[in-house]
């Protein structure tokens, strides 16, 4: 059975992009879009690996506050999700993705890489690491989906 995902960390410059095995076992980081200000041509490159995958889903990271709060930032995730939603038949789930780029940051600190090769890297690990977040906690309580027609 296929269960593979694309896990996707939103940012205001670059778009992480994480991929998981068919078995839906282990997150992979996989790569890095930069933005380009047309939101159009972003979200079709996130919907073309998922369909050079075969996705069987759409996993994007919410970025919710240390106290558990929704601000801006994640205001904006849930509403270009929302769009994103809307052009593709897949499912498409939030998660929470508190300290994913923290966690990402010191992993590839831990393995030595240099900062200037960080940056080129720390949004798709990110997206790595809340994939497989969501991967481990598929007991359908941590993920919130949105429907084509969804208006949250």
């Amino acid at each position: 059975m296929n269960r593979r995902s694309v896990g996707v960390d939103f940012g205001s410059r670059r778009i992480g992009i994480a991929i998981c095995d068919a078995g839906g076992m282990v997150a992979t980081p996989h790569e890095t879009i930069k933005r380009v200000g047309d939101e159009r041509v972003e979200h079709a490159a996130i919907l073309e690996i998922a369909a050079e995958i075969e996705a069987t889903g759409i996993v994007v990271g919410l970025p919710i506050d240390l106290a558990g709060e929704e601000g801006i930032a994640a205001r904006g995730v849930r509403s270009e999700t929302r769009r994103l939603a809307k052009k593709t038949e897949l499912p498409v789930h939030l998660h929470d993705e508190r300290l994913t780029t923290v966690s990402a940051d010191r992993s590839l600190r831990e393995q030595g890489v240099h900062r200037s090769e960080r940056k080129d890297v720390i949004d798709q690990v990110a997206a790595a690491t809340l994939l497989q977040s969501w991967l481990d906690s598929l007991d359908g309580t941590a993920d919130q989906r949105l429907s084509r027609g969804d208006s949250t």
